[in-house]
Parts: C-alpha cells; sequence; structure tokens
C-alpha cells in the first residue's frame, strides 16, 4: 500500500522552518545536501563488497585511526556536498587535520561538524556504522571564518544529527525542537518520518554500554559504577552488558530503549578517546533534546568550551537517571580522596 502523504524529511524541515521567524530556507537546503551524502554513502557501504570497497585506503587520519577506502570517500562526499549548498562557510571533519574553508563565492553562514563515517572499523565485519553531524552559524556576520568559529560549544549548535546504517538506514535529527527519526524508503529514495518526536525515559532499560576491555585501566569512580550496577542492593537487578564499537549504533540503541552508553577517562586515555566537536557534542545534542543527559563526569558536554578541533573528550550519556547515579558515584568518590 502506498503512503500517499508520506511526511519525508524535507517537507518536515519545511513545516518547522514556517514556525521559525525571520527563516531564510538555508538551514533546510544545507539538510538536504547532507541527505544527499548520507544516501550516497548508504548506497556505497551496501554495495562495499562488489565495488572493492573495504580495506584500509594506507593512511591515518588526523587522530591516528586506519583509514578505510570508505572513510576516505564518505568525507569526499560530505565535503563536495556541503560546499555546493552554498550555505556553509567552514567544514570540520574527522579526517582533515585542519578547518576547511568553503570558497568566499559558494560561502553561507553555517558551520559544519562530521565524521562522515563513524565506527569505520567494523566495516569489514559488517557491522552497523553511520555518519555523525552538527550544525551552528557562524559568530560574528562580518569577515571570512575563522578556526574560532570552529571552536564553538555544542550549546551553539541549532541542529545535529546522525544516520545508521543497518537492517535499514535512518536519520535521527533535531533542530532544537526535540528529536525525530526517519527512516529511508529506497523504492522512492526519500526519507519518511517513522518515530516522531522520540522521548527517553528517566530510567529505560537496564543497559549501560562500555568496553570494558579497559577496565584494567579505569578509574575509581568508573569501577564503583559498575560495581554497583552489575551488583545492585536494590530490586532492579543487575544490568545488561550492549557494547558494538559504533558510537552511532550504541548511542541509537540508548536513545531508543534507554541505558546508558560511555567512554571513560582512563590511566591509558586520561581526556577519553571520543572527539568534542563531532562525536561528543551532536549525540549530546540528540540525547538531551529526547530528555536525556551527557557529561563528562564533570560538566554537561555541550558546555565545554573546545581548546582544539580535534580535543577528546570523556562521556557519559543516557537515560538521565542512570547519568545521575554515575555522577554520584563521582561524588562519593571526591569524598572519600578528601
Amino acid at each position: 500500500m502506498v503512503d500517499t502523504n508520506a511526511v519525508t524529511l524535507t517537507r518536515f524541515v519545511l513545516s518547522e522552518q514556517r514556525k521559525v521567524e525571520g527563516a531564510t530556507g538555508d538551514l533546510t537546503q544545507l539538510l538536504n545536501a547532507i541527505m544527499t551524502a548520507v544516501k550516497a554513502t548508504s548506497s556505497a557501504v551496501r554495495k562495499a563488497g562488489i565495488a572493492r570497497l573495504y580495506g584500509i585506503a594506507g593512511d591515518t587520519n588526523v587522530s591516528g585511526d586506519a583509514q578505510q577506502k570508505l572513510d576516505v570517500m564518505a568525507n569526499e562526499l560530505f565535503i563536495n556536498m556541503l560546499k555546493s549548498s552554498y550555505t556553509t562557510c567552514l567544514l570540520v571533519s574527522e579526517e582533515n587535520e585542519t578547518v576547511i574553508e568553503v570558497e568566499t563565492e559558494k560561502q553561507g553562514k553555517y558551520v559544519v561538524w562530521f565524521d562522515p563515517l563513524d565506527g569505520s572499523s567494523n566495516i569489514d565485519c559488517l557491522a552497523s556504522i553511520g555518519s555523525i553531524f552538527g550544525i551552528a552559524k557562524k559568530l560574528s556576520d562580518n569577515g571570512p571564518p575563522s578556526q574560532k568559529d570552529g571552536l564553538q560549544p555544542g550549546k551553539n549548535m541549532v541542529a545535529a544529527g546522525y544516520a545508521l546504517f543497518g537492517s535499514a538506514t535512518v536519520v535521527v535529527l533535531s533542530t532544537g525542537h526535540g528529536v525525530n527519526c526517519f527512516t529511508l524508503d529506497p523504492s522512492i529514495g526519500e526519507f519518511v518520518l517513522t518515530n516522531p518526536n522520540i522521548k527517553m525515559k528517566p530510567r529505560g532499560k537496564l543497559i549501560y554500554s562500555v568496553n570494558e576491555g579497559n577496565q584494567a585501566y579505569f578509574f575509581e569512580p568508573m569501577k564503583k559504577y559498575l560495581e554497583m550496577i552489575k551488583n545492585p542492593t536494590d530490586s532492579r537487578g543487575p544490568y545488561a552488558s550492549r557494547y558494538v564499537g559504533s558510537m552511532v549504533s550504541d548511542l541509537h540503541r540508548t536513545l531508543v530503549y534507554g541505558g546508558i552508553f560511555m567512554y571513560p577517562p582512563n590511566t591509558k586515555s586520561p581526556k577519553g578517546k571520543l572527539r568534542l566537536l563531532y562525536e561528543c557534542n551532536p549525540m549530546a545534542y540528540i540525547i538531551t533534546q529526547a530528555g536525556g543527559m551527557a557529561t563528562d563526569g564533570i560538566q554537561n558536554i555541550l558546555d565545554i568550551i573546545p581548546t582544539s578541533l580535534h580535543q577528546r573528550s570523556p562521556i557519559f550519556i543516557g537515560s538521565s537517571e542512570d547519568v545521575k547515579d554515575y555522577l554520584k558515584c563521582v561524588e562519593e568518590c571526591n569524598k572519600e580522596q578528601k
């Protein structure tokens, strides 16, 4: 049965645009460009074996991760689509060491941070991977963009989202008025609204997500929290462990089911591993819009003032009550040390 009144992502964003006084339509145009990059990346991911796109490209990105062939292709797709949208002035990608300034004649008012292919180390084993993006306005209307425009806190974002390439291709998007999920209908080539106004329960399913292979290196608050949720003294029962190793996959499950995702600091990586600007910030924006919480263990992720483009940050993100439980462990450990 054909839905003759489907709410596509473009239709949805246009209707949201009408609610904002003085809206120009530039954000809608920008999101359309991102969706084109997502569709092309989704297509490439699904035929990677046939097109010989599996494997390492022979280089590493600025973070020291081995670049996969799909990483390189997805990055070029995003850059080309974003530049040609005539709505962006500065781009920050996981794959590029410095900011990418858009040609003057193509410049618009938006800065975009993106991880073109998150979880790419899972490509060869066919685990779910995705793309992450965050959008904010240039800090000043006057003059050319500068690196300062690329070092904005997450609370400045006007929109954020991610695409998940799994059993279906979905895009989860927030433009500051809640969170909505759109699923790609391959028969019409459009993202259709399938899960409107997603809200997280204060405490959802009892699930935690963390790389426990690093447990020997965890600091005391993390060890205390894991002990608490694995061996509870209340009637809730122990938490179940679920960990894919792809932030998009793990966060999507956390958004849908509840629970907590963590990449804590440890003695090997005291500043954590995930990148603040194009991984932690967009995800924190989405989870917060859905009613959840995101912290680095000290402050709200969205309040962190970045000092470098590829800055890393610890992150504890998910259902609000679960994140608060972790923060209580931090507080108790701090008291014990005094």
